[in-house]
């Protein structure tokens, strides 16, 4: 049986900052535009700030779907969504309101300390959610899995590249700065990192 919490404390908590993956999913405000999951992994990249923020690192390596849906004026809608691959069943939701903190933004030197080990030349904005319900479901029809390892593919990749050559990489991919229903994504060029040594 589902239930639903005030705030993201205790064993909620817990099972959150225990998963290695997580789910997004965003949708923009017109009925035929593109629904948007996206997997988020990476050890350190997920973050609960209080009872009911929490905020993830969003990495180059794929479109801003996300990005677009949570700048769009009027939108902001995304839901993270947790399953108990291992232990007792469960599936977890936050449903809330999201925001794309950018590095050009004053509040980027606030929130990229929360990443430290995760951080990389890669980061191209903190997604903060700010929980409007938070409720769990049975998760009965979840199959076990083992996690083994975390992939290196990723973090290796980006990080042979500089600042500058990323930010190259992202003007040359195709839905970054606008998504695939033409909203606006991620402001490009990119904007150096100011916290960039």
């Amino acid at each position: 049986m589902g239930k639903r919490y005030a705030r993201i404390d205790g064993r909620i908590r817990d099972f959150i900052e225990e998963q290695p993956v997580f789910f997004t999913a965003t949708a923009p405000l017109t009925g035929d535009g593109h629904v948007n999951v996206s997997p988020k992994g990476r050890k350190g990249t997920l973050v609960v700030i209080d009872e009911l923020t929490l905020a993830y690192l969003d990495f180059g390596g794929s479109s801003a779907e996300t990005v677009a849906h949570l700048r769009e004026e009027g939108n902001g809608r995304i839901t993270l969504m947790w399953c108990a691959f291992s232990g007792p069943p469960k599936v977890l939701r936050v449903h809330g309101t999201g925001e794309a903190i950018f590095r050009d933004d004053p509040r980027w030197a606030e929130y990229i300390p929360y990443f430290k080990d995760a951080d990389g030349p890669a980061a191209r904005a903190v997604v903060v959610v700010h929980a409007r319900r938070i409720s769990d479901a049975c998760g009965f029809a979840v199959p076990f899995m083992d996690y083994r390892e975390e992939r290196t593919q990723h973090a290796e990749h980006f990080g042979r590249k500089t600042d500058e050559e990323f930010a190259a990489y992202c003007e040359k991919k195709d839905h970054l700065g606008v998504s695939l229903d033409g909203l606006p994504a991620l402001p490009l060029p990119l904007p150096p990192r100011p916290d960039a040594a």
